[in-house]
């Protein structure tokens, strides 16, 4: 692989490959995945910051080092997890070789999840983000708190597109040095276009559903599955595997498997969006229904009370949505209302159902059962009480 000091530090003992430290410490990626790859993101964005640096102090201050910080700040790296496991399930070997580019890879997933969540919360006008102000807002209160001149909240948004532009260039670049055969990089770099071109897509076809009012359960799903699980679920693995030089046999049911389950995550999403705690979830309660968007909660919602004729509840439910005005109490009614018309229940028994099928095509695969066991925990991370859990989808 490229000799870098971007690369991860490694430990060797005497009885073992090298190993990814942090600090003193060594790593052991099947034992705690996320923290292996963060090590690895760290120490690749390190080089970055210092390539940003030489080129001008202002960016690296302003953009370089806002992005390096956003990247590192929390989040599950349920992305990375993916395709470690990916990995893992095609044949990669923790205790031989290739598992730094395994790495590698993650990292690069996981910056082109920063890019999508800077860009997200400035098209959705999202002020917070894991807890914190969001990109946008960041920039627009330094901006004012600098006296600098013009629009601050206009500055905020126009940096924060090229903080995720920024993110992008990194990740694609990331991608370019993993080290692996022609023929493997060939088609990493495939699925990377798929991928890329596949979350563009769904955030767009998001933005015209709430934009033409859309309620069709149908399309909720449709934009689920190109902006949340064959992003969040179904590519990484499929990256991994590939990495791995995994055969048809297997890669056929990890994605079919990682379909279903990237369809359950956003859809707990939306449970999340509207029933869970801000401080589990680190953003607003309600901001998808205050922006109109379209989720399979709220379809099912309108679908249902139009086949029982609940004027009430249809006069309720088109009030809320696009509302950016809502209360508080109209929020705790119209939760009342998804409760009552089964909204809810519906959308719960679906992600179990997909979650059933996911598992399914798990056991297709016929891996260790080690792996079986991580990637079905992994999986069944939507099963978890909504109230009580951070965003796993797109936070």
């Amino acid at each position: 692989m490229p000799s870098d000091d971007s690369t991860p530090v490694h430990a060797r003992s005497p009885d073992g490959p090298a190993r990814p430290t942090l600090g003193s410490a060594a790593l052991d990626p099947d034992v705690d995945t996320a923290k292996a790859v963060e090590r690895a993101l760290d120490l690749y964005l390190e080089q970055r910051l210092r390539e940003a640096e030489a080129l001008d102090p202002r960016f690296a201050d302003d953009v370089a080092s806002r992005v390096r910080t956003f990247a590192l700040r929390g989040g599950k790296r349920l992305r990375a997890q993916f395709v470690w496991w990916g990995w893992r399930a095609g044949g990669g070997d923790a205790a031989g070789t290739g598992w730094q580019s395994a790495l590698r890879l993650g990292a690069a997933l996981e910056l082109i999840q920063t890019c999508a969540l800077i860009h997200d919360d400035v098209m959705d006008g999202s002020s917070l983000r894991r807890g914190a102000p969001s990109l946008h807002v960041d920039f627009a209160e330094d901006h004012e708190r600098s006296g600098l001149r013009g629009d601050h909240a206009a500055h905020g948004r126009a940096s924060a597109i090229l903080a995720g532009d920024l993110a992008l260039a990194w990740a694609d670049d990331l991608i370019s040095d993993v080290d692996c055969s022609p023929s493997v990089r060939k088609r990493i770099h495939t699925l990377w276009r798929s991928m890329r071109a596949e979350m563009v897509a769904g955030q767009y076809l998001d933005m015209y559903a709430q934009a033409d009012s859309s309620s069709s359960p149908d399309q909720a799903l449709r934009i689920a599955l190109l902006k949340t699980s064959l992003y969040t679920v179904e590519r990484p693995l499929e990256l991994g595997a590939v990495l791995a030089g995994a055969d048809e046999a297997t890669i056929s049911p990890l994605c079919s498997a990682g379909r279903s389950a990237g369809v359950a995550f956003q859809l707990r999403d939306d449970l999340l969006g509207v029933f869970g705690d801000p401080s589990a979830t680190g953003k607003p309660a309600g901001e998808d229904i205050r922006s109109g968007k379209l989720t399979y909660l709220t379809a099912v919602a309108r679908s249902l009370t139009e086949a029982t004729g609940d004027a009430s509840a249809q006069r309720l439910l088109n009030q809320a949505l696009g509302n950016a005005a809502m209360s508080q109490a109209d929020l705790d009614g119209l939760c009342e209302l998804l409760e009552r018309t089964g909204a809810r229940g519906m959308t719960e028994a679906e992600i179990d159902r997909l979650l059933r099928r996911s598992e399914e095509e798990l056991l297709r695969a016929d891996l260790p059962s080690a792996v079986q066991n991580r990637l079905s925990a992994l999986m069944s991370i939507p099963t978890k009480p909504v109230r009580t859990l951070a965003t796993p989808g797109t936070g």
